[in-house]
């Protein structure tokens, strides 16, 4: 595969915090209404997230990577950003899962992909919810010679346009799950259906549906049952629950002192130390916590509020897409529990 060029990524100095920071308040947060109304993230925010060296913030050092090994750490860059910026933030999370499979994938897929990866040179999506549906699987890996052929869909691909490569998780004959990485071209055997997002509409998400599209096993990056996913996947729901940190944050900045500060440090705090038994109930208070925020900006401001030049109503929007966007059935439950109903 021929990756898009993107322009010279050159390095950044100080702390994927500081970085973060500079980022978000300097250049996310004062356009994000424009991306908001875009049909697409420009692809000049993209790359000031690579030249910071934040595509390989989860990457090993020796690839080019920032070698954080701190997840708290990770946690909070992600919340910061999302207070910047929702839509492009949404996009560039995709990429890391990538990265991570990558460094520990074989090493002649290693050295063919991570540094590119890592100095987002080549950036990727994901495409693996579908494992989380109970029933017959959505998309199907088969053994063909040389490699694999997918058929089926991937109901929820973030960034389409913006990446190369697409991380994709499939159920195989034997019902485990192999992972591979597709090139992000449209063709005879692949093609892309936009979704019409209420909220982060500029994050270029759509569905793919595959018949029979060919991946070689060189882009195998591995494979494992599907009840290990599931079990690895429950102990890793704390990362969107940053996403709604972020909107809240954004919020309570614009509202100004309030009582909600002290929720805000509360729920990092539940988030953060949450078991996976205890972490749908962390997600859930997040969520809600957003949408008190961003009521409480809408209030504030009065009528003004809803229009299209305010952030209350973007941030509104937001936090009621991060009510749903990885909603596991466990989350959705706690969410109901709290809410009164079900």
């Amino acid at each position: 595969m021929t990756a898009r060029r993107h322009p010279t990524i050159q390095g950044a100095t100080g702390s994927p915090l500081e970085l973060a920071r500079r980022i978000s308040d300097d250049l996310l947060f004062p356009s994000a209404l424009e991306v908001d109304r875009a049909r697409a993230v420009p692809v000049e925010r993209l790359d000031r997230l690579a030249a910071a060296g934040l595509y390989g913030l989860a990457g090993p050092a020796d690839a080019g990577g920032m070698g954080l090994t701190d997840p708290r750490t990770g946690m909070r860059v992600l919340e910061i950003l999302a207070g910047g910026c929702l839509t492009t933030t949404f996009v560039w999370m995709q990429h890391h899962g990538a990265v991570r499979a990558v460094a520990a994938g074989p090493p002649g897929l290693r050295a063919a992909w991570l540094e590119r990866l890592c100095r987002g040179q080549v950036r990727a999506a994901a495409a693996f919810s579908g494992l989380r549906r109970p029933g017959p699987p959505l998309l199907v890996a088969r053994a063909v010679e040389g490699g694999w052929a997918l058929d089926g869909l991937a109901a929820w691909v973030t960034g389409w346009g913006r990446v190369d490569v697409v991380h994709v998780g499939a159920r195989t004959e034997a019902g485990d799950v192999v992972w591979l990485l597709a090139d992000a071209v449209t063709g005879p055997t692949l093609t892309a259906e936009r979704l019409d997002l209420a909220a982060v509409g500029a994050s270029s998400t759509v569905t793919l549906r595959f018949h029979d599209h060919r991946v070689t096993g060189d882009r195998v990056t591995g494979s494992e049952p599907h009840q290990a996913w599931a079990e690895r996947d429950r102990a890793s729901l704390r990362s969107n629950g940053s996403l709604a940190l972020g909107v809240a944050g954004r919020c309570l900045s614009l509202l100004g002192p309030s009582r909600l500060d002290v929720e805000l440090t509360r729920s990092r705090e539940e988030l953060d130390g949450a078991s996976p038994d205890e972490m749908p109930r962390a997600r859930a208070a997040a969520s809600a916590l957003a949408l008190e925020a961003a009521a409480a900006l809408v209030t504030a401001g009065g009528g003004r509020s809803i229009l299209r030049d305010q952030h209350a109503q973007r941030l509104a929007r937001e936090a009621l897409f991060l009510l749903v966007f990885g909603q596991t059935p466990v989350i959705r439950r706690a969410q109901m529990e709290r809410a009164g109903i079900g």
